[in-house]
């Protein structure tokens, strides 16, 4: 068995856990709960030997890189990160409401990536830097915060605004709203690591740190939106629905810079969708 066997199993263990999740949410099944959180970590393992065995298989074909350069590589990794940043907060907590989106967030990503080329190739000589795992790295764990920002926002907004009477169950709207804050807090600290980073590498690369690629220019946009919401918070004292908005726009601009640009010519190109 292989890497994109143990990937494509481990959609559907993802895809259990939220199942799990649900039951536990809906009906007050606190076995169901427990469950879902063995499940989900499972998930999270079984993701990580993926990860790792992709990368052993690429040094078996003669050509070793870290599983991180193309459109799969990069869902499977950003799956990865939800799925660690959510059992964080899970055990932070100790509230697994949070669990239903966010497995469900690292289900899709990884069904999304079912659907693209899973070919191991070598890396296009712009890929080839020890800058690579450093740029990934720090983005991805920028966007997975985003992402369960974006997803605890919606639970805001819905319940605020005459949600489901099962919403009720969630935790109060200051803790929403407080988690939020940090998701992003944390998440800008990192996207702000994997522009610098990203830069560096720009210059090793192609001689200049920044050129106004589409995929740089987006990403300045997104760190714009959260700067703009972290300085609302700060300075404006900013809080509940006008943070869960930003919060969803940032995430807009963030899911633009990741899939959107892709299709716009660049020197980021490498990474369009096939």
């Amino acid at each position: 068995m292989n890497s994109s066997s143990i990937l494509s199993i481990i959609t559907f263990v993802y895809g259990a856990a939220v199942f799990l999740y649900l039951v536990d949410w809906v009906f007050k099944k606190s076995m169901a709960g427990r469950v879902a959180t063995v499940v989900t970590i499972i998930a999270f393992l079984g993701n990580t030997a993926g990860i790792l065995m992709r990368w052993a298989e690429s040094y078996q074909m003669g050509f070793g890189r870290a599983p991180l350069s193309n459109l799969y590589e990069s869902l499977v990794f950003f799956a990865w990160c939800i799925a660690l940043l959510y059992i964080f907060i899970e055990w932070k907590y100790k509230n697994r409401v949070f669990g239903i989106l966010s497995t469900a967030l690292a289900c899709c990503a990884m069904a999304y990536a079912s659907l693209k080329p899973d070919q191991i190739q070598p890396l296009i000589p712009a890929l080839k830097s020890n800058w690579l795992i450093a740029h990934v790295f720090t983005c991805f764990i920028g966007y997975a915060s985003f992402a369960i920002a974006f997803g605890i926002s919606l639970i805001y907004l819905l319940r605020r605004f005459g949600g489901p009477a099962m919403l009720e169950r969630l935790p109060a709207d200051n803790l929403l709203d407080d988690l939020t804050h940090q998701l992003v807090m944390f998440g800008f600290i990192f996207l702000s690591a994997g522009i610098i980073t990203g830069s560096v590498w720009a210059n090793s690369a192609w001689g200049r740190y920044w050129g106004w690629d589409p995929k740089e220019t987006w990403s300045l946009i997104t760190w714009f939106v959260y700067a703009g919401l972290l300085h609302a918070r700060f300075m404006r004292g900013w809080q509940g629905t006008r943070i869960a908005v930003l919060s969803i726009v940032g995430f807009l601009a963030v899911l633009f810079t990741y899939f959107g640009v892709n299709y716009l010519p660049g020197l980021h190109s490498y990474g369009a969708p096939s």
